[in-house]
């Protein structure tokens, strides 16, 4: 994948990719952007200092917070709460749903964040079935799960926030990390409040899940920087076959993490939209074995990505559509191809072959499109 500013805007991990290929290769790691804080943005230290405040509300029987030290929280219990977030246009601040393991023994914080994209379910799913085999009286350490970030998203189905800051508009929130608590867009304040108050100062290692975005079928894989020791080590013990080893785009929030020095990735469980029960096991069972590895419950580690043969890659070959019409797939999810193989077919409306696309390189198939119409000039995005 090429390093350029322009190409890293081209191929969107998410938008419209009708093809993807990983491969082991040259290393192209692309180094994410922190957005500058504003000067009424305090530290992590200052945040971890300022403790646990309650604002006094109840929404569903449930405490909310503006501020949360994990470590004002009662050991060897869950605690369910409310993290107040940024207002809605209406006045009411839009909650986030969080839910705290607190172990009876010290260790390990661990963060998992999902429902940064609206139509990613299978992500939400996948921490809430880890929250639930946590028993907090046998961990050491704490497990902290943000649910579903992006609300007004969710509330949709759809990958972005709409905002109406300068009319009406649609945002992605995985560029908008770390935020601004005095940013341009609700969007941005919202990312703010939640990195600086939330995320940041009760984490030592996070993980944030996603999917594809619809209309796209994906792979189990992970995209994080190995360069990383403690991604490495985190990335190794899942038992999926693909990885991306690239810290991504700009504003995405495992780079946030990153850059405040906390390891994190991103997994990406399945299609947008649905439940993958397959896929959301897979990274349960990773997800797991971390949490074995750092001590923060016992137990033998499951299967790993020695066990699942995983591929790394860190290029991209992207193959972009040179007509419009229907587009017919000849490789399969993880099918490994051949450079120069076809792997596509596409016909216009009389049934005419138009186009016949071929793999740049050798690799996997990590990901399509499920829409069968392409435009000309949709790009695929490969791993």
């Amino acid at each position: 994948m090429s390093d350029s500013a322009k190409d890293r805007d081209i191929l969107d991990r998410r938008d419209f990719m009708t093809g993807s290929i990983a491969a082991a290769g040259a290393a192209a790691i692309v180094i994410g952007e922190a957005a500058t804080a504003t000067a009424q943005q305090t530290s992590g230290k200052e945040e971890a200092r300022a403790g646990t405040i309650y604002t006094g509300e109840t929404v569903q029987e449930r405490k909310v917070v503006s501020r949360l030290d994990v470590a004002d929280l009662e050991p060897g219990k869950k605690h369910q709460l409310y993290f107040q977030g940024v207002q809605a246009p209406g006045g009411q601040c839009w909650y986030v749903s969080v839910v705290v393991a607190k172990g009876a023994r010290p260790g390990k914080r661990f963060t998992l964040t999902s429902g940064v994209h609206g139509d990613e379910m299978s992500s939400i799913r996948t921490v809430q079935a880890v929250m639930e085999q946590l028993d907090p009286k046998q961990m050491s350490g704490t497990v902290m799960a943000v649910l579903d970030i992006a609300r007004p998203a969710l509330e949709s189905m759809q990958r972005r926030w709409p905002n109406s800051g300068r009319g009406i508009g649609l945002i992605d929130m995985n560029r908008e990390w770390p935020g601004n608590e005095n940013g341009a867009s609700a969007t941005s304040r919202h990312a703010g409040l939640l990195f600086n108050r939330l995320l940041k100062p009760n984490s030592d290692l996070a993980i944030d899940f996603h999917t594809g975005a619809t209309g796209l079928e994906i792979a189990a894989f992970i995209i994080g920087d190995r360069s990383i020791p403690d991604v490495k080590t985190m990335t190794d013990l899942y038992p999926v076959g693909q990885m991306w080893d690239d810290a991504a785009y700009p504003g995405v929030l495992h780079n946030a993490f990153v850059d405040a020095g906390i390891p994190c990735f991103t997994p990406e469980v399945g299609a947008a939209r649905i439940l993958n029960g397959g896929m959301i096991d897979l990274f349960v069972e990773g997800t797991t074995n971390v949490l074995k590895h750092y001590g923060v419950i016992g137990g033998a580690i499951g299967r790993t990505a020695a066990d699942a043969g995983m591929k790394i890659g860190n290029g991209a070959a992207p193959i972009i559509a040179t007509h419009g019409g229907l587009v017919e797939y000849l490789a399969k999810l993880d099918e490994e191809v051949k450079a120069g193989q076809k792997i596509a077919v596409q016909r216009n409306m009389f049934g005419e072959t138009v186009a016949e696309y071929v793999a740049a390189q050798n690799g996997t198939m990590a990901a399509y499109r499920t829409d069968s119409m392409s435009d000309q000039g949709t790009y695929w995005r490969s791993l």
